[in-house]
């Protein structure tokens, strides 16, 4: 049996002790509908088991780095490797993360920039030569007579350590002074240097004033230096002479001499060209006005004056709107003096709609007018006061108020009416000036970056045509490493992403298969890996590439685990196990296992059922109508990769917006349409694409987005708080006779304030115990035995039931328990009829799923009184569904839409994409190369279409 790996007596969640034989080394797919129980067995007990046996064989300190899992409910299992789970958290929120950074791709341009790149003058564009001494010389000899400078030798760049060697060896030799990161000390004096922090050491050589006597003496301490430094010379401007107008020539300015890279004409100079000067994380190459980011905060006029058809004296400058009914407000006051004199001055009229303005006026208003005074008269408490003054501008007042103020309250009112745009230094490119100056074939690493995954790829292939021969033998092996790590992003369906992708914006599904591309690189063999539904966010075409993938995964001599719904990943898998029969207390168990041949025919197996086509989800008998008089349009939509595209959205009709990964699909309906709609309708200030005018709003009265982010971030956060049905149970409770007696409040049923919770553990039920160097432990609370409430709360029961048990109760449970109660009963149905009838109705928000969460969030909008005119965008809702809880979700979705309510699904599922009564897809294909509308109309429509790779696909299923 060494060939499998032996599960016995699986007890964990609600497992209900199973034996499992998983084969080694083969591709195999745990499925079944969702909470059945298949990541429990898969990530909760085999790759939990594998991953705490490989941790607990390391040394206690590696252990405090590695996360470790508490030993899983089971009595044994033999054959496990060392395991890697690959799921679909995106656990990076760090802004500095990109696509490039997280698979290495960017460690090896920076190599290739390095050993390859030729260095340009940004000033002439001639290519960058080595300075000699003498040439250092003249430049300095150039410098105004009579200016003081200080000639130093760098010795020490950016490194930790004391440096008490060096030191002691340049005191010796009878220096006097140095400059110790930036601040001038005598030897004597000499701070203590922490070792354990990066420095930057110079040697004070020489301190000249130039005159025509100067040069020799500036001659002998630049060679001087250029021995000790290795050829690098910094060069401080102490003073310079009264009345020096050149513009370059600054006190305290360092100016930078190399015997490697200068320009002879501009002066200008690289210090080295080595890796670290084109990271954005190390000082050395980060822009420093963005510290690296790419991105700074800007004032952006359309939210300084989102409804232009308001006039001035009406408030449509938002900042400046009277916050009070009363005219007192002194600061209200303020302004309208400020606009009275600008009006007065420009003969300009503040009853005039700003939109009407003419064009001149409205850029003096929001930028300033150049100098110009004007006369403007204003109250000071009791005085009136005259000045005559220059007008700011509304963008440069509310920049200075910012920089000025030190409340929080001012710079979070403030940030309201800023977007984040490209560093004006960098232009977004991250690293500084000097980086960029650096090119390979005209690009800087910056233009290489900007790249999608499939550019990038041609770019390297191509790039050894156009390198001579002794580049091509400095750059052979990075390329190659480069070049394979790309072909991996493309494999996996990737090829759209940019290189310069934040990692904080990719979706679950994309993270997940960056991880995998990086494990297929590694050539990692004898690893049980371990996969949550990588085909989530896949459209069809792609899918094959990943199941490729995932066979050479498994044929480098490793075992795959993958959690899936996919139909065609289940039967092209060597080994299929469906867990069920269906979810919570009613699953848990192995309904069939086998190849997918065999598990197709076994009549007790959903999935079996499914993939043999015995059961399935058919597709509409009749199609809703589509009334031209019920449309909304959104028009020319450039955002992102969108190519000016207009589309027209059916009132009342399902939609399936479909096309490619990275088509733009998001871009449309969730970066544009969505915040479009929410300006429009609810006059919010979200940021939305770029587009140029929306109409047929009329139709509807609000716009709900149902996202899979999480529906809290703390344990404490569940289902039934985010619903609202724990309102009407802590109600109930506190309107029981008991409660009365004792005057129980509502409150007194809630675990999050003081009252009825237990003191010792705050309501958490658990308490945390550090261990240090093993993973920190999470024990019941002895006060209340993990109950959460303290005893005197728990005494209060109804049928039996104190508040505790209910929370621990399933959706389902609690649907029987509170039959004769509608306020509580309608909402635990809405999330029954979601497919979430077996989570508990306390369960932690922690533990759900972006799909659950995702459900969650349709069944508190299912609960609500329906007013048949909602707009609903749902973002791929079959995430971790099986094709049984599909159908459930569908008949959910089509009577929304029955009563009036129109829904937009960003799906790429088929069977999803049939019942729809409109699609529009979007493609033909992702990044630069999508971004147009392929296909509108019904499933039939889009079938036929040639152009349409959904169609081509779809057409399968009709």
């Amino acid at each position: 049996m060494n060939d499998y790996i032996l599960v016995k007596g699986a007890k964990e969640h609600n497992l209900k002790n199973i034996d499992v034989n998983i084969p080694k080394n083969k591709l195999v797919v745990i499925t079944g509908v969702s909470g059945s129980g298949k990541s429990s067995l898969a990530f909760d007990t085999v790759y939990a088991e594998g991953q705490r046996r490989y941790v607990e064989s390391l040394s206690t300190y590696a252990r405090q780095f590695l996360e470790m899992h508490n030993k899983p409910d089971v009595e044994s299992i033999e054959g496990l490797s060392p395991a890697i789970a690959i799921d679909q958290k995106n656990t990076s929120r760090n802004p500095r993360s990109t696509v490039a950074t997280a698979t290495e791709i960017y460690d090896y341009l920076r190599v290739l920039f390095a050993r390859i790149g030729i260095p340009y003058s940004p000033e002439t564009g001639l290519p960058i030569k080595k300075q000699s001494a003498t040439q250092m010389v003249d430049l300095l000899m150039n410098l105004p007579v009579e200016t003081s400078i200080i000639l130093l030798a760098p010795i020490v760049r950016g490194q930790k350590g004391e440096h008490k060697k060096d030191l002691l060896h340049y005191r010796r030799l009878g220096y006097e002074k140095l400059k110790v990161n930036g601040i001038y000390y005598d030897f004597d004096d000499l701070p203590h240097i922490d070792k354990n922090k990066k420095h930057d050491i110079e040697l004070i050589v020489d301190r000249v004033k130039i005159d025509d006597n100067s040069r020799d003496r500036i001659v002998d301490s630049v060679e001087n230096i250029l021995k000790i430094s290795k050829g690098l010379l910094y060069v401080e401007i102490k003073s310079i002479p009264k009345g020096c107008k050149l513009s370059d020539v600054k006190e305290g300015k360092i100016l930078v001499f190399s015997e490697k890279f200068s320009c002879p004409i501009s002066g200008f100079s690289l210090t080295e060209i080595e890796p670290r000067i084109f990271s954005f994380n190390s000082p050395y190459g980060a822009c420093p006005k963005c510290n690296g980011l790419g991105k700074e905060m800007s004032f952006d006029p359309q939210l300084i004056i989102p409804d232009k058809t308001l006039t001035l004296l009406e408030g449509a400058i938002a900042p400046w709107k009277k916050k009070h009914s009363k005219y007192s407000n002194t600061q209200y006051k303020f302004y309208e003096s400020l606009l009275n004199a600008l009006a007065i001055h420009y003969n300009f009229d503040l009853n005039t709609p700003y939109e009407e303005l003419p064009n001149d006026i409205k850029n003096i208003i929001m930028n300033g007018n150049n100098g110009e005074d004007i006369k403007f008269s204003y109250q000071d408490g009791y005085r009136q006061l005259t000045v005559n003054q220059p007008f700011k501008g509304i963008i440069p007042i509310l920049e200075e108020k910012l920089h000025k103020t030190e409340s929080n309250y001012i710079i979070e009112e403030l940030s309201k009416y800023q977007i984040q745009i490209n560093c004006s230094d960098c232009q977004g490119f991250r690293v500084k000036k000097e980086s960029l100056c650096v090119k390979i074939n005209n690009l800087h690493i910056g233009n290489v970056t900007k790249f999608s995954i499939n550019d990038a790829y041609s770019w390297i292939k191509n790039l050894k045509n156009n390198l001579d021969q002794t580049q091509i033998n400095i750059s052979k092996l990075i390329l190659k490493e480069i070049e394979r790590r790309l072909q991996f992003l493309i494999n996996v369906g990737l090829n759209y992403l940019t290189l310069n992708r934040i990692s904080s914006t990719l979706s679950g599904g994309e993270s997940q298969r960056i991880r995998l591309a990086s494990q297929i690189g590694s050539s990692l063999t004898g690893v049980l890996y371990v996969l949550d539904e990588p085909s989530i966010g896949l459209h069809q075409s792609d899918n094959d590439k990943l199941i490729n993938s995932l066979k050479e995964l498994r044929d480098l001599g490793n075992s795959i685990i993958v959690v899936e719904h996919d139909e065609d990943t289940m039967l092209q898998s060597d080994y299929l196990i469906d867990i069920g029969k269906y979810a919570g207390i009613h699953g848990g168990k192995v309904i069939a296992h086998g190849t997918p041949e065999e598990v197709s025919k076994n009549k007790d197996s959903l999935t079996g059922q499914y993939i043999s086509g015995k059961l399935f989800i058919p597709v509409p008998k009749q199609r809703r109508k589509l009334n031209p008089k019920r449309i909304i349009s959104i028009n020319n939509v450039t955002t992102n990769n969108l190519k000016n595209i207009s589309v027209k959205l059916p009132i009342g009709n399902f939609i399936a917006i479909t096309g490619v990964s990275g088509s733009g699909k998001s871009s449309l309906i969730l970066q544009t349409l969505y915040g479009a709609v929410m300006n429009k309708l609810h006059h919010s200030n979200k940021n939305c694409g770029q587009y140029k005018s929306i109409s047929g709003l009329e139709n509807i009265d609000k716009i709900i987005e149902i996202d899979q982010q999480p529906i809290g971030r703390t344990p404490r956060s569940n289902p039934a708080t985010y619903t609202g049905v724990f309102t009407p149970i802590r109600d109930w409770f506190a309107s029981l006779k008991e409660s009365k007696l004792r005057g129980y409040l509502p409150g007194r049923f809630s675990f999050n304030v003081k009252g009825g919770r237990c003191e010792v553990c705050e309501g958490d039920g658990l308490l945390k115990i550090e261990m240090h160097f093993l993973p920190d432990v999470y024990v019941k609370c002895d006060e209340c035995n993990g109950k959460r409430y303290n005893k005197d709360t728990l005494q209060i029961k109804y049928n039996g039931k104190n508040i505790a048990d209910i929370l621990e109760m399933t959706v389902d449970e609690g649907i029987i328990f509170f039959d004769k109660l509608p306020l509580i009963n309608d909402k635990l149905k809405a999330l029954n009829s979601v497919g979430l009838g077996y989570i508990s109705i306390g369960q932690s928000a922690t533990t759900l799923s972006g799909g659950e969460a995702q459900r969650v969030k349709l069944a508190k909008e299912l609960s609500k009184k329906s007013t048949g005119r909602t707009l609903y965008i749902l973002d791929e809702p079959t995430t971790g569904l099986h094709s049984h809880d599909i159908q459930n979700l569908l008949q959910v979705l089509h009577e929304l839409v029955d009563m009036g309510n129109t829904v937009i699904v960003i799906e790429h599922n088929l069977d999803v994409i049939k019942t729809a009564d409109h699609i529009i897809d979007i493609g033909p294909k992702g990044g630069i190369k999508g971004g147009e509308i392929v296909a509108t109309g019904t499933p039939e429509i889009v079938s036929k279409n040639q152009k349409s790779i959904t169609g081509k696909y779809l057409i399968n299923k009709l």
